[in-house]
Parts: structure tokens; C-alpha cells; sequence
């Protein structure tokens, strides 16, 4: 007579490990067609969109924020525009780049950041200088107990 306290090992049985994905990817299928069944109604009303629905921020978006915030005329704002879209395809090029090392990409970036400013600037009127300074926040000092990157490597590299 077999004994009631087998192993875990022996009650085990191997379940195919495509059955596990077709039952992992259509359970939701049919919740939701349950759901459905359930409330007819539903199905006839439109699904409202995300409340936090995310898009992408483009060129144009960041050129008009600038025309809003330095008082910018129409031949700026495309001036600007124009400089964010080099920029851009700039930036692209660099993360395309496979043979850059992390830190000589990091370092172009920073360049096309500062190369970016200055072309920005030459469009502004001196008033305008005044309130547009978007590297300064490198020039800001971390507070006394801010870890960096380094002291993260530190910790992280096996020695």
C-alpha cells in the first residue's frame, strides 16, 4: 500500500513549459471576455483614455516652451528650432555610435550640450541671455551627504 507522506519530489510533475506560456498569455483574454460577457453594456461604451497618458516630447514642444519663457519673435523660434533639431540628430548619431567607449560618449554629449547652448545664445537678444542658463545646474554643489557615481562604482566594482 502506497504511503499517504510521499516526497514533494515523487508528487512533482513536469508541466510543459509551452502549456505555462499558452495558459500565462490567455488568461487575460479570457478574463476580459468573461468581464464582457458579463456586462454587455460595456462593450458599447467607448474606453476613456489614460488619465497619466505619457507622449513624447518633441523638438517643437521644447522650442515653443523656450518662445514662452525668453520672449521669443517668430525668426528665433525657428532659429531655436533648427538648433534643437541638429541637436538631435546629433545626439542620435552619438547613441548609434558602437564604437564610442561610455565615458568619450558621455563627454560628447556634454559638448553637443555646450555647442547647443552657444548656438542658442547667438539668437538671443541680451535680455534674453539673462534668463536662459540651462548648465547651470552643473555648477550647483551636491549636498555634503549626496553620493555620486564614483562612490556607486566604488561600492559595485569586484576588487
Amino acid at each position: 500500500m502506497p504511503s499517504c507522506n510521499r516526497s514533494r519530489a515523487s508528487r512533482k510533475r513536469s508541466v510543459p513549459l509551452e502549456f505555462l506560456r499558452a495558459v500565462a498569455m490567455g488568461l487575460p483574454l479570457m478574463l476580459a471576455s468573461v468581464c464582457c460577457a458579463q456586462q454587455p453594456e460595456a462593450a458599447s461604451q467607448p474606453i476613456p483614455p489614460p488619465r497619466h497618458s505619457h507622449r513624447r516630447v518633441t523638438q517643437e514642444d521644447r522650442a515653443k516652451v523656450l518662445a514662452r519663457n525668453l520672449n521669443l519673435d517668430q525668426a528665433q523660434q525657428d532659429a531655436v528650432l533648427k538648433i534643437l533639431q541638429a541637436r538631435s540628430e546629433e545626439s542620435l548619431r552619438i547613441r548609434r555610435d558602437t564604437s564610442i567607449s561610455g565615458s568619450a560618449r558621455m563627454e560628447q554629449f556634454r559638448a553637443l550640450q555646450d555647442k547647443t547652448v552657444l548656438q542658442v545664445r547667438t539668437v538671443l537678444n541680451e535680455e534674453q541671455k539673462k534668463k536662459y542658463n540651462p548648465l547651470a545646474v552643473r555648477k550647483l554643489e551636491p549636498a555634503a551627504d549626496q553620493k555620486t557615481v564614483e562612490d556607486w562604482l566604488e561600492l559595485t566594482t569586484p576588487k
